[in-house]
């Protein structure tokens, strides 16, 4: 029996997109559980409606964050698979039938990965996906730590881990990966699985969000090295070059060359797919695109290293649980 559940808070404008795309699955869920952690728009009456057609149960639970929504839901599931994806998205028709099927197939599968593909409608949202998210040919299944918008994984995984980390508001799906990593065995990857959703449309949202990923991490110990390599290139290796190229010769400015062209070769190397994918290959869209790329960049380094040590000081003052 299959479970699929989702938190939900405040999505009134678009949770329709999200249900209307679950009444679209070649694969229909066996049950449905959704967590609303205490709406103040139609969010639950808009979900209510679809229960004629979706084998739909609604928790409202005031106040609970992802991970104690998310994890409430599965307790509540009959289902001994879960399938889990966010309020915001739109699953292609065969998400879940590709999530589920290596489940089925084979009985020592235990977690599933699917992908996930930025739905851009303007140029900064061209920008900001071919930014931040990889395109599918960078995955290694090994590595990969899938996103709780587009995952499944048997419900004896998630007792096995002591379900998401609840003490955790952002970054918790990490977490919860990493457990499972440790414990559940490897993951498989659908690549076909794939949510849609809409990236942050403009610089504040996107600064808010990687700050509170930041933060997230901080509370979580994670990443110490990729997060000191930032401080250090910014705080560290950035002025001492510009200090050289005054002091000693304006040449030695050509040093950031080659730190551009690996901090920016990601990010331009998707930027045409992502541009085709949106239908905006126009030369305009490709210069703006182009130009915002780097400051995208910027901007979510600089929310990084204010939202870092902002977690580090709450736990260092709250002490959380040791989750390794």
């Amino acid at each position: 029996m299959i479970t699929l559940i989702a938190t939900v808070l405040n999505e009134g404008d678009n949770i329709h997109r999200l249900m209307d795309s679950l009444l679209r699955q070649t694969r229909q869920p066996d049950e449905i559980v959704m967590v609303d952690g205490g709406s103040t728009d139609a969010t639950p009456a808009t979900i209510q409606g679809y229960a004629d057609r979706l084998p739909l149960r609604l928790l409202v639970e005031p106040g609970c964050n992802i991970s104690a929504g998310r994890n409430q839901a599965i307790a509540a599931a009959q289902g001994d698979i879960i399938a889990t994806t966010d309020a915001g998205v739109v699953l292609e028709a065969t998400w879940l039938e590709h999530l589920t099927q290596p489940l089925l197939d084979d009985s020592d599968v235990n977690v599933v990965g699917g992908f996930f593909l930025a739905e851009a409608d303007t140029v900064f949202e061209v920008a900001m996906g071919a930014t931040v998210l990889p395109l599918v040919d960078e995955i290694d299944a090994a590595t990969f730590l899938p996103s709780s918008r587009s995952v499944a994984f048997r419900k004896t995984a998630w007792v096995g881990v002591g379900g998401y980390p609840e003490w955790l508001d952002y970054c918790e799906d990490l977490i919860f990966d990493l457990r499972l990593k440790a414990t559940a065995g490897a993951f498989a990857f659908a690549p076909d699985a794939v949510a849609h959703f809409r990236p942050r449309t403009s610089l504040s949202a996107f600064f808010k969000q990687y700050y509170r990923y930041a933060r997230g991490d901080g509370k979580a110990d994670l990443w110490r090295k990729r997060h000191a390599i930032r401080y250090i290139t910014y705080l560290a290796v950035f002025p001492a070059v510009l200090l050289l190229g005054a002091l000693v010769h304006p040449l030695l400015w050509g040093l950031y060359l080659p730190g551009a062209i690996v901090y920016l070769y990601q990010p331009y190397r998707r930027l045409p797919v992502v541009l085709r994918r949106a239908g905006r290959t126009s030369a305009g869209n490709w210069l703006a695109a182009a130009l915002l790329v780097p400051v995208i960049r910027v901007v979510g380094d600089v929310a990084k290293m204010l939202g870092y040590p902002v977690g580090w000081r709450w736990r260092l003052q709250n002490n959380p649980p040791d989750w390794n």
